[in-house]
């Protein structure tokens, strides 16, 4: 009945296909229904169709700060990360599709000469993703640089946000409780030197390799920072560095991050989340929050 309904959407589409091939976890069951659009157009069709169809919707980015639980997930799941990746330079104002890896516009901008973008340069994940939680790193956030975001609705209509009206706060934005797409973002960066502005990816990103475990599959750092602490230090300090729950292991490089040591299922991970907060509430009166996002079904 579900491919018969979705017939109709041209671009990549497939069926029961396993999500832990699109997550950086590299965990996830089956998707129902998997669609790649080609393009804005086909996406606002696709988000239409499925559901005044009552057909279930998911968006993803590139997969990371995501875990997808066993059961997979029911409905369509719709993948930007190899589409609406447009880069366009215009004096210091930067126009990029939610799709384009925050990578790849970082390096875009530092060809350019355009500084601000330099702390995105090694997170993982799209532009629309990084919108969505006002991602961060090293003193830097979204929030810093956004100028408007064009958003698609429920209905499947465009909007256009403002940096007011995203309402960025720490890890979060509008985007999450309301529920929308980031479809194209607008950014205002600074000119300064190419020379400089390299040399502070490159300096970050050698700081990234040496302090955070690139080399196994993970979703980037599992809680957000409590006020006054730092995560990573809460859960050394507790003595959780290598505690492993099946597959699921606390980084010995960094005990901010699960890594999936082999196998690892969602049920690993939860578990391993669930002792992590039990141990350093227990010990140090503080609650940790995660800051991925997990969904799908057990």
């Amino acid at each position: 009945m579900l491919e018969q309904l979705l017939s109709c959407l041209k671009g990549d589409l497939r069926y029961n296909e396993p999500l832990r091939a699109h997550t950086t976890f590299r965990i996830g069951g089956l998707a129902d229904a998997f669609y790649v659009p080609q393009g804005v157009d086909e996406l606002k069709r696709a988000v239409s169709f499925t559901r005044s169809q009552g057909i279930p919707v998911t968006i993803i980015g590139q997969g990371s700060n995501l875990l997808v639980q066993d059961g997979g997930i029911r409905g369509l799941v719709i993948k930007l990360a190899s589409t609406l990746d447009w880069v366009e330079i215009h004096g210091t104002e930067v126009v990029a599709g939610c799709g384009v890896l925050l990578s790849t516009l970082a390096h875009r901008a530092a060809e350019a000469a355009l500084a601000g973008l330099e702390f995105a340069a090694g997170i993982p994940g799209t532009l629309g993703g990084a919108v969505s939680m006002n991602a961060g790193a090293y003193d830097g956030e979204m929030k810093d640089v956004v100028k408007s975001v064009l958003v698609l609705t429920a209905e499947g209509q465009e909007e256009l946000l403002t940096l007011d009206e995203l309402a960025f706060g720490y890890r979060q934005s509008v985007l999450q409780k309301k529920n929308l797409i980031a479809i194209e973002t607008r950014l205002e960066l600074k000119r300064g030197s190419r020379e400089l502005i390299c040399a502070k990816i490159e300096d970050l990103n050698r700081r990234r390799r040496e302090k955070q475990p690139l080399t196994l599959p993970s979703a980037g750092s599992v809680f957000k920072r409590p006020p006054g602490h730092f995560a990573g230090t809460l859960i050394e300090q507790a003595g959780l560095k290598g505690h492993r729950i099946g597959g699921a292991e606390v980084s010995t490089l960094h005990a901010g991050f699960i890594v999936n040591v082999g196998q690892a299922t969602a049920k690993d991970v939860k578990a391993l989340i669930r002792h992590i907060q039990l141990v350093v509430k227990e010990k140090f009166g503080v609650d940790l929050e995660p800051e991925i996002r997990i969904i799908g079904e057990e």
